[in-house]
């Protein structure tokens, strides 16, 4: 029975199903390594698909930024000057909460936003009650408070949908927000400005 366990083991690691947690009290959902954000507060898997898409070259180009994304494709296109330099891939709506199509340009940036209508609620101590909630929905259990959800590097387009970084489970699955890779996040957000424009198609 021992070597049956120690075979698991053994295989487990090299197959990489054993997810290790990094020290110094660093959240694994947002390391540097770590392309795909799972939920909020846990219980949704950290990892994705495989990414075979995303890539970033757009380090030392020069030129005006601009953004196309693509719905049909879930993916977004980053350009400097008119020249490709960066490709991500996206989760963006689901059905019923559509990311909507169009013409936008950036209004906001905010590296540390979290969402003021999707989160859970929580105790006093932080622990979560409500998992999940739409506070235009959910009523508040006595003694909770909201938390919202974590959109780190929010790129806000119109009202209350923008591009940040979050899970990304191969198919359009966010509140109407255009979720990609964290590290994709992170290089779109440190190149544009407010006003780049934001072009959205089906």
């Amino acid at each position: 029975m021992e070597r049956s366990f120690r075979y698991l083991l053994q295989t487990l690691l090299s197959t990489g199903l054993i997810l290790l947690v990094t020290g110094c009290g660093e959240d694994p959902r947002f390391s540097g390594n770590t392309q795909y954000l799972g939920g909020a507060y846990g219980g949704v898997p950290a990892t994705g698909p495989r990414d075979t898409v995303s890539y970033w070259d757009g380090d030392h180009a020069s030129g005006s930024p601009s953004i196309k994304i693509s719905l049909g494709e879930q993916r977004a296109y980053f350009y400097k000057g008119g020249v490709l330099v960066g490709v991500s891939q996206l989760s963006t709506g689901r059905e019923g909460l559509n990311t909507p199509t169009g013409s936008y340009k950036i209004i906001q940036k905010d590296q540390n936003h979290a969402s003021s209508l999707f989160g859970d609620y929580v105790d006093a101590g932080g622990n979560v009650v409500k998992a999940n909630v739409d506070i235009k929905k959910d009523p508040k259990p006595p003694g909770t408070h909201f938390q919202g959800t974590p959109m780190p590097y929010f790129m806000r387009i119109v009202s209350g949908t923008g591009l940040h970084a979050g899970y990304l489970p191969g198919y359009p699955a966010s509140h109407g927000c255009i979720r990609m890779p964290e590290f994709m996040a992170e290089n779109f957000f440190r190149s544009v400005s407010v006003g780049t424009p934001v072009t959205i198609t089906n």
